[in-house]
């Protein structure tokens, strides 16, 4: 008799980007002074699989410091936060962070968003067969400019689940408004949120620019993915990747910077490009303890707590609405 497997996952696509607004921005970016590409574009199918690489580097701390704090500490966590309704994946990529919580937090009903619909959408297919008892929805989406919730998800109190300190892409007052939108959102339950921490800068710096080059190809490869968005010509040997952590602002910068001078042209536009010209592709802003914490009770959250690991370099906090 063959075994039965539980239904396909939903899938919904909540975006109102087009492919014309979608290359307005982007063009917008390039044509600017300073240009600068919002760090999303790194996530096409194949920049998933270069991030995905990239956490298995030995540089690459914050996967593995993260993953090792949430088994340390996950009895302690559970009794905090279980039994979870909902739970809420912002960023869920491959989904195994949130799948790793669902036996110890009692996960009902789990909601993964992500841009990367291709991505998530195979991820679901696998957790189906994995997690049967568990169910599933998906929402393709850009929840860093709007966290658009669907009424599928269902009315009721939420554990919003944020790892891979992905909130450092946002400037502190990005992150204020961006926590408080996940207070919202979470209806009265609860954040549990990875936070990369400020530590030595050859560290940092490593993570960032790896002997292998995985993050110099996963932050050239944005360069295809506007090619294929906006028309643009860009060619990856005129740039080289330039990774670096900027003290002033505690956030480590990425930047594509041209090897020399080169001209890029797209549908009704051009530019050249100066030898040593960046385009700025991504921040990461590193934060210490008491600041997160404060900027956490400042969005609307109490009660929070953290676990960090044993250097200190990375942290867990948990926080209710």
């Amino acid at each position: 008799m063959t075994a039965s497997h539980p239904p396909p996952p939903r899938l919904l696509k909540r975006t109102s980007a087009t492919p014309a607004t979608v290359c307005t921005e982007l063009l917008k970016g390039l044509s600017a002074p300073a240009a600068a590409v919002s760090p999303k574009y790194l996530y096409d199918a194949l920049g998933s699989r270069l991030f995905a690489a990239i956490t298995e580097l030995p540089e690459y701390y914050p996967t593995r410091t993260e993953a090792a704090i949430l088994r340390a500490h996950l009895a302690a966590m559970a009794k905090d936060l279980a039994p979870v309704d909902v739970m809420v994946d912002l960023g869920a990529a491959t989904c195994e962070k949130a799948a790793s919580l669902f036996e110890a937090f009692s996960v009902r009903r789990y909601v993964a968003v992500d841009i990367a619909v291709d991505v998530l959408r195979a991820s679901l297919d696998r957790l189906r067969i994995e997690h049967p008892g568990v169910e599933l929805l998906g929402i393709g989406c850009d929840f860093s400019t709007a966290l658009d919730l669907p009424a599928e998800i269902g009315e009721g109190p939420r554990l919003m689940f944020y790892p891979g300190s992905s909130i450092g892409n946002f400037t502190p007052d990005e992150a204020l408004k961006f926590l408080r939108n996940l207070c919202a959102a979470s209806q009265g339950g609860a954040l549990l949120i990875g936070v990369d921490l400020v530590k030595p800068v050859p560290i940092l710096e490593a993570a960032y620019d790896d002997p292998l080059q995985v993050t110099a190809a996963f932050n050239r490869n944005l360069l295809r993915h506007v090619n294929r968005l906006t028309g643009a010509d860009f060619s990856l040997c005129d740039w080289r990747h330039v990774a670096f952590f900027n003290a002033e602002v505690s956030r480590i910068e990425m930047h594509l910077e041209a090897v020399r001078q080169v001209r890029v042209t797209w549908p009704e536009g051009t530019r050249v490009f100066a030898e040593g010209e960046r385009i700025h592709t991504e921040n990461s802003y590193k934060w210490h303890i008491e600041e997160f914490g404060a900027l956490l009770r400042q969005a609307g959250f109490d009660r929070v707590q953290h676990w960090t690991d044993a250097h200190h370099w990375f942290a867990v906090f948990a926080a209710h609405a």
